[in-house]
């Protein structure tokens, strides 16, 4: 397989958790998925950067990301290619990496709490992998991927993540660029 086209693959298979990782920048806000409560240590569990309406809007849209890749399998592509899940299994796919990716997000924002950095600040590599790693891990049992494309995933994903996080930020859609 050429570069170019696994480089396609890959972001093809992770673009539902991408799309779930960045709408709760948007859509979020709201009540925090920790209720505001301390962890034994006295610090918050989570933290107000994660809330059950980003959280929702994360994964509805991650799912749509995953149908409107069907659709684009379907109309566009070979729909005997690698690419054609089907809808069921683009719905099953997309919201196990729009799952996976949230709760790799709450995991990160709980281990920064837990070295006592506030919401917002930077914790290079934790900020920018959690998400990918846990997308990968809830959805590979059932669509399992080759690990030259996991290894591609986990080299890209930071980089692509802080160039999306740099744009939200020039489009003051967050507070920091990190």
């Amino acid at each position: 397989m050429d570069l170019l086209l696994l480089l396609f693959s890959a972001i093809w298979y992770i673009l539902p958790a991408y799309i779930a990782n960045a709408v709760p920048c948007i859509l979020g806000g709201g009540r925090p998925v920790d209720f505001g409560k301390n962890f034994f240590d006295g610090y918050r569990l989570i933290g107000n950067g994660v809330t059950y309406r980003g959280t929702f809007f994360g994964i509805l849209f991650g799912i749509i990301t995953g149908i409107l890749q069907h659709f684009i399998v379907i109309l566009y592509m070979d729909p005997e290619s690698a690419f054609n899940y089907g809808l069921s299994g683009y719905i099953i796919l997309s919201f196990l990496l729009a799952t996976g990716a949230l709760f790799g997000d709450m995991l990160g924002s709980f281990i920064k709490r837990r070295f006592k950095l506030n919401q917002g600040q930077s914790a290079p590599l934790l900020d920018q992998i959690t998400f990918i790693v846990f997308a990968l891990l809830f959805a590979y049992p059932f669509y399992p991927l080759p690990i030259n494309t996991i290894i591609l995933l986990l080299v890209i994903s930071p980089l692509i993540h802080l160039s999306s996080n740099i744009v939200a930020y020039k489009l003051h859609l967050k507070k920091v660029w990190w």
